[in-house]
């Protein structure tokens, strides 16, 4: 296991890494004059520097969809990008995308956008996204790629652009399909350096820029492999216990072996309370539609109240009636709430003040016997380890799970200790799992301290408010 996983991370080093990034700015120098831009939100530029217009600087290319019911015209070589790669990122040639054909090129609006190119999102959740391009492609309707002239750096406007989101963003129109369109990115205004200092400006940030997301992917990797021993933990503790020298016997399933002695195997089902609805999924979409979670009365809980651990989020409610009509679907405090699709088998333990509800579609409830089994041995056992996931996989056939149904978790066999020996497994990964989650959490503040200190850097070269000119890299 890597030394950082196990000891943690240095605190001394933590901050002075902290401290040398918030001060970075600082050592480089401002322009000798700065001038009034006449733009409010640009502010002063530099002396030499100029404020154009993307129109002037760019050719503007909007994208287009072929045909999808033309299944020759997706069959090609020319790549086509959908919006959702717009990600503030550079787009290489080992990104997924499809590809068209010429003839679907030839056959619908899309336009083929050279290589080193700036791309912006112009709808949905995407919107105002910048990406960089590093080949010639096309993309769909919801996408204008920039190809700047000749006295334009390309990189340094995707730059610029990425430091302007907010401001890009002020066009944004509302409905359905909210977002900007060709007109407004046209429109843009840009502070515009000589081409020289432009693409000294580029260089610049291309290093600074790599060095600093090295760290981030450090760091993330170092998560990952916490996050790793965290499961690791859980799943010995849940299927082996914490006595290395307990007599084994086996399991019954070929990848746990063998289990402590003393322990009992139960299907899920017999781990239920003996009341009506011990284990319940939320109704079809067709029996709770959105236009009916407008009332007051009685909360909808839903999957971001589980992922989120909030019981009070949310401002779904149905009306009495509607209630009544789907009170087999009723959550009551103590209940153990289980997200079912996209984000599957994340959970939450209604508390004894939790409001009186019903379940969203894409939750299932479960009320376990608390003399079998103790409510937080059953969260460490749904949610943090391996124990339900790989088995409902193994049920599937399948290498990833999209949907958690109701007949297959309660087949699911799980490990029983006496209940005395869960509270003490209970009450010692509660002890480990917290000092990795605070490790964890530290590693995530590092992370949002350099991510901000990438956006710091990248608006104060691309507005001048410092002079890199001399800066040796």
């Amino acid at each position: 296991m890597n030394e950082k996983v196990k000891n943690g991370v240095n605190k001394t080093y933590w901050y002075e890494q902290m401290q040398t990034l918030r001060n970075n700015n600082m050592k480089f120098k401002p322009y000798p004059k700065y001038k009034d831009s006449r733009i409010d939100w640009i502010g002063e530029i530099p002396e030499g520097w100029e404020v154009r217009k993307i129109k002037h600087i760019c050719n503007t290319v909007a994208g287009g969809t072929p045909s999808t019911v033309n299944l020759e015209y997706w069959d090609g070589d020319i790549p086509w990008l959908p919006s959702g790669m717009v990600h503030n990122n550079i787009i290489g040639t080992g990104d997924v995308f499809k590809f068209i054909t010429l003839e679907g090129l030839n056959n619908s609006s899309t336009k083929k956008i050279r290589k080193d190119s700036p791309l912006i999102a112009l709808t949905g959740a995407t919107c105002g996204n910048i990406a960089y391009l590093t080949f010639e492609a096309t993309a769909n309707q919801s996408v204008v790629g920039m190809e700047t002239n000749k006295k334009s750096n390309a990189k340094y406007l995707y730059y610029y652009l990425i430091s302007q989101r907010e401001q890009i963003l002020i066009n944004k129109t509302g409905g359905a399909q909210s977002g900007i369109n060709e007109q407004n990115v046209k429109d843009i205004f840009c502070s515009y350096p000589s081409l020289t200092e432009q693409t000294a400006i580029s260089n610049f940030l291309d290093k600074k820029i790599a060095k600093t997301d090295v760290l981030i992917e450090k760091d993330k990797r170092l998560i990952e492999l916490l996050k790793e021993k965290r499961t690791v933990l859980i799943n010995n503790a849940v299927t082996k216990g914490l006595d290395p020298n307990v007599k084994l016997k086996d399991s019954g399933i070929e990848w746990i072996g063998k289990i402590p002695e003393g322990w009992k195997v139960r299907r899920l089902k017999f781990m239920l309370d003996n009341k009506e609805n011990s284990i319940k999924t939320g109704p079809f979409g067709s029996q709770l539609t959105i236009d009916e979670m407008y009332d007051s009365e009685y909360k909808v809980y839903n999957q971001k109240n589980v992922i989120k651990k909030d019981e009070k989020l949310g401002e779904n409610y149905v009306s009495s009636e509607k209630f009544k009509e789907l009170i087999a679907f009723k959550t009551s405090p103590s209940d153990l709430l289980i997200t079912t699709r996209g984000t599957i088998g994340k959970t939450l333990r209604l508390s004894e003040k939790a409001e009186i509800g019903i379940l969203h579609p894409c939750l299932m409830k479960i009320n376990n016997n608390k003399e079998m089994i103790l409510d937080r041995y059953m969260e460490l056992i749904i949610e943090d380890s391996d124990l339900v996931r790989i088995q409902l996989q193994l049920q599937s056939c399948a290498t990833t799970i999209d949907v958690i149904y109701q007949n297959n978790l309660k087949e699911i066999k799980l490990f029983i200790p006496p209940i005395n020996e869960q509270r003490t497994i209970i009450e010692y990964l509660d002890r480990q799992t917290l000092k990795i989650d605070k490790i964890i959490q530290k590693i995530e503040q590092k992370i949002n301290i350099l991510e901000e200190y990438k956006k710091s850097l990248i608006h104060h070269a691309v507005t001048g408010k410092i002079d890199i000119r001399e800066v040796k890299i």
